[in-house]
Order: structure tokens, then C-alpha cells, then sequence
């Protein structure tokens, strides 16, 4: 595949003052104490026990871990061939591919009733195996796409920052739980409450921000292949999971995880390595690709809600009948014991003179 010329420009420039103006600093602020009110409340849900059981036996992890490092960066580059992407498009899309990890997974795997402490335990080791893995996975799938040299365009320092961020409020959230249980669900409940209105403040700050210059993007190619990549990452992580005979629970947070990208860092990659002339409105794929990626999930979510409402699980529907059959079985076996106490008639004994034939007349 020929090599991308970076010095060919897109008849594109950004809003002024891009990324400098009041609002976008607002933005940066909400999603860092977003972030913080997330892993805090998640934490809450977590047990050191649990954790280490996940360590222990890796089995979970290991194919979790498979499941990002292999299977979006592989989905990215097919998409990118199938639909015959240009050089910049396909880069911008592998970029994103690379990108795994991502705390949207966490509350997603939450609504989807998955396992907290696998989902905590994968996204602190995707974003750390992300100081190596990203940029051996960068120089694999650009060559030929891409003459520079990506891997010391990685942002190391954002990648630790976000790893902090996921371990201090985590570890408060668990100790917390084991010191004073009680307390856990409203601060459960609070914390949920505080990221919808943090969620709201972030939509209308980002489309302030945004504007119509998403409207660019919306190339229909661009659409598809935005909306495939995170349905491959549901579908595929769910389905190696399951291939491995893992617990329903595991394979719904496996699925969580491997469809989420972290939209923050391949965002942060396109903008140190690009100027605006040259990645154009593939800026803002990646916000592209989180709008599709959270409709999917939302659709997942209303998928298993339903599937709860109409087949509810086995240990329910064994609680209910062994219940019932209790309070069947009480009377019954009340009335059974008052007939066994009642004193049985006694045979008469037979008349002395009478032959066994006379008895029988």
C-alpha cells in the first residue's frame, strides 16, 4: 500500500481557538471529576478477594485480553480494507483500534449485570499493557500506510496519569466497602445520580465545542465502518468467551470491554501527530465512533433487560417452586397427621361356634 504523503492538506481548519477556549478547559475538568465519581462509585462494588481470585486464575483476564489487543485492531484493519479507506482514513481508524481500554465499559458492564471485579481488573491491565502493546501494534498494522514513526507519538505520560485515576478512587471505593458496608449503596446510588448530570454537562459542553464540524465525517463509509468496528467488538468478545466456556457474567463483561475504545488517548494520538490540515475531519472520528458505540451498547443493554423480564434465571424459578410446594405441602401433611393420630377401628373378634363358611356368609 503506498505511503501517505502528510503533506498533502484537507481543505479543513478547526473552530478557532480549538481546545484553548473556556469551554473545552470546562470539558477537560468535568470528565476528569466524572471520571473520579465513576471509579469511586465502581470501587464500591468490588472485594480484594474477588480480585485476587481473578489473579490467581487468569483464565478471564488472559482471554479478555486476547479479545482487545486482538480482535479491534484486527476488525480496524479489515474494515479499512473491505471498504477501501484511504490511507489517512484507514490510519485514523487503526489508531482507534489500538485504543483499548476505556472506563465507559465499567459502567456498561455494571448495567449489563457482568462482573465488576474482572471489568476493574481489565481495564487497569488494557491500560497498562498499553505502554508496550500500543506501539507494537502501531508499527504492525500502519506499515504501509503511514512513513512516520507512530510508536513515540504514544502519549506514556496520559496512559500513567489514567492508570492512577482508575487505581486511587477503585481502592478507596473497595476499603470503603470493607469498613463500612452500609454505607455503600447511597453512595452507589449518589455517584450514579452525579455522572448522569456530569454526562449532561459533557454532552451540551461537547457539542458546544464541536459545532457542525462533526457534519464533515459523516461520510457514509466513515458511518459504517464507525458502527461495525464496536459491533464486532461486542459480538466477537462474547463469542471467544464463550468458546472458552466461560460464566455467562464473565462473557457479558468481556463483550463490554472488548466492544469500548478509549476515545480519550486515540484522540490524543490524532492531534500530537497530525495538524488539523493534514488529519482534516478525521479529527473527529474518534467522537464518531463513541456516538455509535454507545447507541450499541444501550441497545445491548435493552436486549438483556428484556431477555431477563422474559426468561428469568434458574436459581429465581427454583426459589418459586420449592416455595409454593412448601405451602402446598403444609396442609397436606397437617391433615395427614391429624388422621394418623385419630385411634383406627378394631377389628371385632370372631364368634366362638362359627366355621370359617359361616364367616364368610
Amino acid at each position: 500500500m503506498e505511503a501517505h504523503n502528510v503533506t498533502a492538506p484537507f481543505n479543513f481548519s478547526l473552530p478557532p481557538g480549538f481546545g484553548h477556549r473556556p469551554t473545552d478547559r470546562a470539558l477537560s475538568v468535568i470528565l476528569v471529576i466524572m471520571l473520579l465519581f465513576i471509579m469511586f462509585s465502581l470501587g464500591c462494588t468490588m472485594e480484594f478477594s474477588k480480585i485476587k481470585a481473578h489473579f490467581w486464575k487468569p483464565k478471564g483476564l488472559l482471554i479478555a485480553m486476547v479479545a482487545q489487543y486482538g480482535i479491534m485492531p484486527l476488525a480496524a484493519f479489515v474494515l479499512g480494507k473491505v471498504f477501501k479507506l484511504s490511507n489517512i482514513e484507514a490510519l485514523a481508524i487503526l489508531i482507534c483500534g489500538c485504543s483499548p481500554g476505556g472506563n465507559l465499559s465499567n459502567l456498561f458492564t455494571l448495567a449489563v449485570k457482568g462482573d465488576m471485579n474482572l471489568s476493574i481488573v481489565m481495564t487497569t491491565c488494557s491500560t497498562f499493557f498499553a505502554l508496550g502493546m500500543m506501539p507494537l501494534l502501531l508499527y504492525i498494522y500502519t506499515k504501509g500506510i503511514y512513513d512516520g514513526d507512530l510508536k513515540d507519538k504514544v502519549p506514556y505520560a496520559g496512559i500513567m496519569v489514567s492508570l492512577v485515576m482508575i487505581l486511587i478512587p477503585c481502592t478507596i471505593g473497595i476499603v470503603l466497602k470493607s469498613k463500612w458496608p452500609k454505607c455503600v449503596p447511597y453512595i452507589i446510588k449518589g455517584g450514579m445520580i452525579m455522572t448522569f448530570f456530569l454526562s449532561v454537562a459533557v454532552t451540551v459542553l461537547s457539542v458546544m465545542n464541536v459545532g457542525n464540524s462533526i457534519m464533515f465525517v459523516m461520510k457514509p463509509h466513515l458511518l459504517a465502518t464507525s458502527s461495525l468496528m464496536p459491533f464486532s467488538g461486542f459480538l466477537l468478545g462474547y463469542i471467544l468467551s464463550a468458546l472458552f466456556r466461560l460464566n455467562a457474567q464473565c462473557r457479558r463483561t468481556i463483550s463490554m470491554e472488548t466492544g469500548f475504545q478509549n476515545i480519550q488517548l486515540c484522540s490524543t494520538i490524532l492531534n500530537v501527530t497530525f495538524p488539523p490540515e493534514v488529519i482534516g475531519p478525521l479529527f473527529f472520528f474518534p467522537l464518531l465512533y463513541m456516538i455509535f458505540q454507545l447507541a450499541e451498547g444501550f441497545l445491548f443493554i435493552a436486549i438483556f433487560r428484556c431477555y431477563e423480564k422474559l426468561k428469568p434465571p434458574k436459581e429465581k424459578t427454583n426459589i418459586i417452586y420449592k416455595a409454593a410446594a412448601t405451602q402446598e405441602a403444609i396442609p397436606a401433611l397437617a391433615n395427614s397427621t391429624h388422621k394418623e393420630s385419630a385411634p383406627l377401628p378394631q377389628p371385632s373378634p370372631p364368634q366362638k361356634g362359627l366355621d370359617s363358611g359361616q364367616m364368610a356368609n
